[in-house]
């Protein structure tokens, strides 16, 4: 989908989320809390107001840079709020599953609190969330009409806004452009449907020495992962609406999997050896044998800074299909019974940190002079014209090729969260996907329906 369409998106959804305000007051809050109904909540925090916020996430000791970061953006923060207080808590990783559960079951975590986008629905089980929707207005939240709506979807549930986003990724194909040029291809035009894929991987593959044209996990998770994302790409869905029930058995689904067969079997672009898991494409990819995989713009950081890879060497474009790609990312949830000054404390904080182009971690300029890479694709939070001025800032202070990411940025693509209960439903579907890349003699059709029988007894059991 193009730019102009995902406009058109924001607006429709910008209506859907923050036009509800009023009917989320009214609505059944499962937090327990709206942080005090008599506020005034489209009104920004007082300057003169004193409080204290607690919030996880803060950059671990082993990451200076970014601690420093974070801290000076903290006093920054308090010229503007000097009566505000925020404590923060070193976590790395962010979260844990077992610790983020029992947060919740005890209600001892920090006001604002670091979750997936997946983590919402735990979140409100356990009753730990506040409705922040009146409190989130393009007064308090300036770019709040251009925050891609496919991000706030994630913290939303019945119309009514319970966190703020931080970091957002969409799944694309990352590629070798070294592969690229060596086999003929044009680096800058990364293919767009699986059957430029499949072509671009035969070239690749003719070049011999050992290298594949195309990459697929298959193992701990990772095919089912794939799955998913490339079903997306051709605008399938993994579960009904309602999510009781399977809904990848389809002439989709088949098509995913006909796909991996076909480049395994026939065209055998895809090498013997099968059963990766992450992060095995990325070091195939460093290593100069792997043309192309599916991914996520932070494969090419790690790709660099711990594989030692050259990010002249990547490129990365849209999810072929283009109809959808697996979103993920992560950011904060309020905690229940915050007062109203501690919500608009929050909401003043995240906005400074992570919502306003040009500061925080949008500050381009200043992780150029601190030896940060500037230029790959993430956070990719934003539309219209803040989406355009991120960009001007970047382009500015750019450390990396930014033209090596220019059709995944310059081709929007709708994203989709991942299914309930994704790592279970992954690894049903890790045997399907295995198969097809194993097994000569694999039935598509007993697969997908194998599977489909299996994830739905996942979804009844849940």
């Amino acid at each position: 989908m193009q730019r102009t369409d995902l406009r058109r998106l924001a607006a429709a959804a910008t209506v859907a989320v923050i036009g509800l305000s009023g009917a989320a007051a009214c609505s059944g809050d499962k937090s327990g809390s709206d942080g005090g109904s008599g506020a005034d909540g489209s009104a920004p925090l007082d300057r003169n107001a004193k409080v204290t916020i607690t919030i996880d996430c803060e950059p671990p000791t082993t990451k200076p840079v970014q601690r420093k970061e974070w801290t000076d953006d903290i006093a920054a923060f308090n010229k503007i709020y000097p009566n505000v207080t925020i404590k923060s808590r070193d976590a790395s990783p962010c979260e844990q599953p077992a610790a983020y559960a029992a947060q919740l079951k005890a209600g001892t975590e920090p006001d604002l609190f670091y979750s997936y986008f997946t983590d919402l629905g735990t979140a409100l089980d356990a009753g730990q969330v506040t409705d922040i929707t009146k409190y989130v207005t393009p007064e308090t939240v300036p770019a709040w009409h251009d925050i891609d709506p496919s991000v706030l979807h994630t913290f939303s549930d019945g119309g009514a806004l319970r966190g703020l986003p931080r970091n957002n990724y969409k799944m694309g194909l990352i590629y070798n452009r070294k592969l690229f040029q060596q086999a003929g291809l044009d680096p800058d035009k990364p293919p767009t449907t699986w059957d430029e894929v499949a072509a671009d991987a035969r070239k690749i593959s003719a070049l011999g020495n050992g290298i594949n044209g195309y990459g697929e996990y298959s193992a701990a998770n990772t095919g089912g992962w794939h799955f998913t994302a490339e079903l997306y790409g051709l605008g399938g869905t993994m579960v009904s609406a309602g999510g009781t029930r399977a809904a990848f058995n389809d002439a989709t689904g088949k098509q995913v999997l006909q796909n991996l067969y076909t480049m395994r079997w026939v065209d055998q672009t895809t090498g013997a050896t099968q059963g990766f898991k992450w992060p095995d494409l990325m070091t195939n990819m460093v290593t100069g044998k792997e043309g192309m995989y599916v991914g996520a713009p932070d494969d090419i950081t790690y790709m660099v800074e711990t594989l030692k890879g050259n990010y002249a060497d990547y490129g990365m474009g849209p999810m072929p299909g283009g109809k959808g790609t697996l979103l993920g990312g992560d950011g904060y949830l309020f905690k229940k019974g915050l007062t109203p000054d501690q919500i608009k404390a929050g909401i003043a904080w995240l906005n400074f940190e992570l919502l306003t182009p040009g500061k925080g971690q949008f500050d381009w300029a200043r992780k150029k002079a601190d030896g940060l890479p500037v230029g790959l694709p993430e956070p990719f939070l934003f539309t219209g014209a803040s989406a355009e001025q991120d960009s001007r800032n970047k382009a500015a202070s750019a450390t990396i090729p930014l033209a090596n990411y220019k059709e995944y940025v310059g081709t929007q693509v709708p994203g989709r969260v991942e299914p309930p209960h994704a790592q279970e439903i992954y690894k049903v579907l890790d045997t399907a996907v295995s198969a097809v890349l194993t097994d000569r003699n694999s039935n598509i059709d007993h697969l997908l329906k194998t599977a489909e029988s299996q994830v739905n007894q996942v979804l009844a059991n849940s």
